[in-house]
């Protein structure tokens, strides 16, 4: 059975880090586009960043550039996303998505299909 699932989350203090892990199952992740999405209370989802099938090409937000880093590791047939020098407006639940076969990615919600069913990062003293 296709399916993402995302590990990783909990609570950390304003500066700190996280690592977001989104693993594939029933299908060889580094095929695809893989996506981050977060959802804040009372907010839409909003992608965050995406890695093309392959792995040579990464979009990150402005919101998110320079603090947070998409990776692959296709022997685990995982994709990360490490989040440094959070801040507590990335307060959200994280979800990952597999998106098409394609050697470009977008973070426009529309194009992903499966979805995890995401994990809480909270950023707070």
């Amino acid at each position: 059975q296709l399916q993402v699932v995302e590990s990783g989350g909990g609570l950390v203090q304003p500066g700190g880090s996280l690592r977001l892990s989104c693993a594939a199952y029933g299908f060889t992740s580094d095929l695809y586009a893989i996506g981050w999405f977060r959802q804040a209370p009372g907010r839409e989802r909003e992608g965050v960043s995406c890695i093309s099938a392959g792995g040579h090409f990464t979009v990150e937000e402005p919101s998110v550039k320079g603090r947070f880093t998409i990776s692959r590791d296709n022997a685990k047939n995982t994709v990360y996303l490490q989040m440094n020098s959070l801040k507590p407006k990335d307060t959200a639940v994280y979800y990952c998505a597999q998106g098409p076969r394609t050697t470009w990615c977008t973070t426009d919600k529309a194009e992903y299909k499966e979805w995890g069913k995401g994990k809480k990062g909270t950023v707070s003293s």
